[in-house]
């Protein structure tokens, strides 16, 4: 029923755009349209006046449908802020452009999804997807490449180095659902290529795995010899099948290269990195699912800080540019990297009975720390509103309830109940 909807619109459609041609045709209207030569000026002046109504009817409409809402008021459209909104709501040229942001960020958006949600393990679909959606954004440009040049340059920016790398391929390469449809991606070179880097990665110091992964396993995964003919090996058509499970069902005859293959579909894949979660904690709770324990959360934290620390140490290291905290050598701060780090600094503490000069002033250490304090030790300090609070009498609020009963409070934990109780022994 829904293919002759479907059959019956189109044909439709095909009616209407034929009868519009014709009536150009006849009108002597438009530079792509054949003009014709014997149609009399009774009917020329008849199909000019109606393809004119229809115009205006159109655009009627457009202007109807953009303000029936009354999005801008009368005061608003007196005023040239107001006006211009009206002249850009009102502009063709606008909600043309507005269709064309669409058609470009919609395959992007579609990705973004697959690659963050829950359904399925998304790796092998990534790479695949990614070149889908650039084949989209050239056809929503027209497949003119001076308009979709600038738009590719920069998705092909993001993609470098991130999602092209050989893992990414790999699993493109070994997700029968690309690979069986398009049997080229197998003489590609550099799918090739990234493909045999990742399983020389994977079977690292296993020479006879990788040989045996590469010259043979593959081949008969491309040829479909053995578990891979069987008519139920089709159902990786569908989009919605688990690449991984498909290995798990029909890769017996290529042990080594289903292993790797059942690792690297079996990954997921998350947008974390294209939000803007600049804490180091928000990193680790991305999603509602994400529940860690507090010392878990805490190493993670610990090693990603430091990581990240280090990281930029390397790379002013690299390009040779030093900032003025970082102008010493980094293992002052040994002590926070690893445990026993304090042990190995190069920091040297000056001897309490050395009682030496500060070069160029002739003040001893001695007499610069008593003016400096920095002999004393801190002392907790708590407000002058604190301290009223706790020596203050007590009182009774004249609209206190006498009957007023004491309820339970509810702990998160046992030190929780601790701390409380522990701080209102305090204050009495």
């Amino acid at each position: 029923m829904n293919r002759r909807k479907t059959g019956y619109a189109a044909e439709i459609a095909r009616l209407r755009a034929g009868k519009k041609k014709r009536a150009l045709h006849l009108a002597h209207v438009g530079t792509s349209i054949v003009k014709c030569p014997k149609v009399s000026e009774e009917i020329k002046q008849k199909c000019k006046k109606n393809l004119d109504e229809t115009a205006k009817k159109k655009k009627d409409k457009q202007q109807h449908d953009a303000t029936k809402k009354k999005n801008l008021d009368e005061a608003a459209k007196k005023t040239k802020k107001g006006k211009d909104a009206t002249a850009t709501v009102l502009n063709i040229r606008f909600w043309k452009d507005v269709s064309l942001c669409l058609k470009v960020f919609e395959p992007l958006v579609k990705v973004l999804r697959l690659v963050d949600g829950d359904v399925k393990p998304s790796m092998g679909y990534v790479y695949g997807e990614l070149l889908k959606a650039k084949r989209e954004i050239k056809e929503a440009f027209g497949n003119v490449e001076k308009n979709y040049r600038e738009v590719m340059a920069i998705v092909d920016k993001k993609m470098k180095d991130r999602l092209d790398s050989p893992l990414h391929v790999a699993a493109y390469m070994l997700n029968p659902y690309y690979s069986y449809s398009n049997l080229a991606i197998f003489s590609d070179s550099i799918v090739g290529e990234k493909f045999m880097l990742c399983v020389e990665t994977f079977y690292h110091g296993e020479d006879d795995k990788e040989y045996r992964a590469v010259n043979e396993d593959l081949e008969k995964f491309q040829k479909r010899h053995g578990s891979f003919s069987k008519k139920m090996a089709r159902s990786c058509e569908r989009f919605e099948f688990n690449p991984a499970s498909w290995w798990r069902l029909y890769g017996g005859g290529a042990p080594d290269l289903q292993r790797m293959a059942i690792r690297i579909l079996s990954l997921t894949s998350s947008s974390s990195g294209c939000e803007r979660n600049w804490s180091t904690f928000e990193q680790h709770h991305t999603k509602r699912r994400n529940r860690l324990t507090t010392e878990r959360l805490n190493s993670l934290v610990f090693i990603q800080f430091n990581n990240k620390l280090m990281s930029k140490k390397e790379k002013i290291t690299r390009k040779s540019n030093y900032e003025v905290l970082l102008s010493s050598d980094a293992s002052e701060a040994q002590g926070f990297f690893f445990e026993g780090g304090d042990d190995h600094a190069l920091v040297v503490f000056r001897d309490e009975e050395d009682e030496g000069e500060m070069p160029g002033t002739g003040i001893p250490w001695s007499v610069l720390g008593e003016a400096m304090g920095t002999n004393e030790q801190l002392q907790p300090r708590r407000s002058a509103r604190v301290a009223r609070e706790v020596h203050e009498e007590e009182w009774e609020s004249e609209f206190e309830d006498p009957d007023y009963q004491d309820c339970d409070i509810a702990f998160d934990d046992d030190e929780d109940e601790e701390a409380i109780l522990n701080s209102f022994t305090l204050a009495e």
